[in-house]
């Protein structure tokens, strides 16, 4: 069961994507018009666990070369789901403030608190998979620099 996921290939579109591919698209877009001001909805405080695609196929491979007795050993029959996260959340002011360092934007940002926030907190318990010797390679500002690289590189295809 993964966390919120990110990364290249995401879908950048304006108004259907998730938080992460719209704010890099967003913050990309106000960089480029110098815009003073970058509007972000809610109040930035509800906390988001993110996970990188490449982390989540990571995790994926490694749960299926386990050793069979090992894996039953961590899970139980009709029980047998394993979180997959990094285990850390954000507030979503934090992570706008690194996207906006991410893109080199340089103007405000500010929060609308009549948008809606969502749930206060989504972190998932990956004990378990930690228990199975996995953890997350990306940390999030590497895997924004990464996810933004390969936006950049795709713009045209993206906007088409």
């Amino acid at each position: 069961m993964p966390t919120n996921l990110y990364g290249p290939g995401d879908n950048f579109h304006p108004e259907h994507s998730h938080v992460i591919p719209a704010l890099l698209r967003r913050f990309h877009e106000a960089t480029q018009a110098k815009a003073p001001e970058v509007v972000i909805w809610g109040s930035g405080t509800p906390k988001r666990e993110f996970l990188h695609v490449d982390d989540m196929a990571a995790a994926c491979l490694h749960v299926l070369r386990l050793e069979r007795a090992t894996y039953q050993a961590n899970t139980q029959p009709m029980c047998s789901h394993i979180n997959v996260g990094t285990g850390v959340d954000v507030t979503i002011r934090e992570l706008a403030e690194t996207i906006a360092r991410v893109t080199g934007y340089q103007g405000q940002l500010r929060f609308d608190p009549s948008k809606p926030d969502g749930p206060p907190r989504k972190l998932l318990d990956v004990a378990r998979l930690h228990a199975l010797g996995w953890r997350a390679h990306y940390a999030l500002e590497a895997g924004l620099r990464q996810t933004y690289a390969w936006f950049g590189e795709h713009l045209q295809e993206i906007r088409a």
